[in-house]
């Protein structure tokens, strides 16, 4: 039986969406942009990249011309004389938001049909009721922050007065998202997660997407640094999934980085962790050697969004997709006869726009494997598309929405 692989590359975005305007991200393009820095000579790292965005793997896979699809161009340094090897377009997403629930549950064929929570651009953006309701519920002596912020800023502000006062750091974004940041070694990890637990219950009504845990260790003098024992909770998608009617038919699934979280475990199988994208890759290498017939490998690279889309360094980012790029022949050399793998993103995060938020854009769509046929799969009008064409190759029901024409071709 054929096996299916959904790789995620968090925030490679390429091309503003048709509805960019609504956010104030028209114009972005993740991709594009972090390709033109590159050619500009904008973008080098140090010893580990310069010159232009070389990612020759993915541009093999038809890369570039999904740039084309989505912003009418093929960025600088992703031309290829030759015709793509893969099948290859762009996607828009139909739920509303550009956050990460809404694009991992339309990818796996579960659009958000409802707007999300989100708390005010104000500070104090968190209403007393609900900080007293926690630090009551949760015995918190109080809490620091109450604000918009760059997580890693925000703990390089607070986390001495943190640790002095035991009470956690509790922020935003652009997200509907509450955070909660506290020391490990002080404020004890288990600890953090009875937290959020309670934050959990209590935001539910905000309909608020995800409440993360963001634990952190380090001293004032020596600087404060996130570790890997983040976790989210996510509120479950509003409808089955395609990992859910992956597990409901029996088949084996297999859950890489984050993706277990998102999906709020519904239907997630056998969960992978692993901290930083060649990490998440190798475990995705071993989740592949593990995958039975018939079964879905989900993973999910967040290095991409987290380290260098919010904290909007090109550079950074442009390295970390060359590293992901020079590993796609050992994922490819994994491969069975009949398996598909589809490489896409689930929002952008443009390192050279305004601001530190998400952006709102198409996603690439790339299908690929040793049966699949090469050739264009246009512009699809939702990232739910992908789970039809997964369900569609694995012989499973179909999602609650999307659709697998022309997506496959044997």
């Amino acid at each position: 039986m054929p096996r299916a692989l959904i790789l995620v590359l968090d925030s490679v975005g390429i091309g503003a969406a048709p509805d960019a305007a609504r956010y104030g991200d028209e114009g972005a393009d993740t991709l594009g942009h972090i390709a033109e820095a590159c050619a500009r000579g904008d973008a080098n790292h140090g010893p580990v990249r310069a010159g232009p965005l070389h990612l020759p793997n993915l541009v093999e896979l038809g890369l570039g011309e999904a740039c084309r699809l989505a912003s009418g161009r093929v960025p600088p340094g992703l031309e290829r004389n030759a015709s793509p090897l893969g099948r290859y377009g762009c996607a828009t997403e139909i739920s509303k938001g550009k956050d990460t629930p809404s694009g991992h549950w339309e990818i796996a064929g579960v659009p958000v049909p409802f707007d999300w929570g989100y708390f005010p651009r104000e500070t104090p953006c968190f209403t007393a009721e609900l900080i007293e309701a926690l630090c009551k519920e949760a015995d918190l002596p109080g809490t620091l922050g109450n604000c918009h912020a760059s997580g890693t800023d925000i703990i390089a502000a607070l986390g001495e007065e943190h640790i002095k006062s035991g009470k956690p750091i509790c922020y935003t974004s652009a997200d509907s998202v509450f955070q909660i940041a506290a020391h490990e070694p002080t404020f004890g990890l288990d600890r953090l997660y009875e937290v959020c637990a309670v934050a959990r219950r209590l935001v539910d009504p905000l309909r608020i997407g995800r409440v993360i845990a963001r634990p952190f260790v380090g001293s004032p003098a020596e600087g404060f640094e996130r570790t890997a024992n983040r976790r989210d909770y996510s509120v479950p998608p509003p409808g089955a999934t395609v990992l859910d009617l992956a597990s409901q038919a029996g088949r084996d699934v297999v859950t890489v980085g984050k993706i277990g979280d998102i999906f709020a475990h519904s239907g997630t199988g056998r969960v992978l962790k692993a901290n930083g994208n060649a990490a998440l890759f190798e475990r995705t290498l071993e989740g592949i050697n593990m995958l039975s017939d018939g079964g879905l490998l989900f993973a999910n690279f967040i290095d991409f969004d987290t380290i260098y889309g919010h904290r909007r360094d090109t550079a950074g980012y442009a390295a970390a997709l060359e590293e992901f790029d020079a590993r796609v022949p050992a994922l490819r050399r994994k491969m069975h006869p009949d398996d598909l793998v589809v490489i896409t993103a689930d929002h952008g995060c443009d390192p050279t726009w305004r601001g530190t938020d998400h952006t709102l854009e198409q996603i690439p769509v790339l299908l690929f494997g040793p049966s699949i046929e090469p050739g264009p799969v246009g512009c699809r009008s939702t990232f739910a598309d992908i789970a039809a064409a997964v369900s569609t190759h694995l012989a499973l029901p179909a999602t609650p929405a999307g659709t697998a024409r022309d997506m496959l071709a044997h």
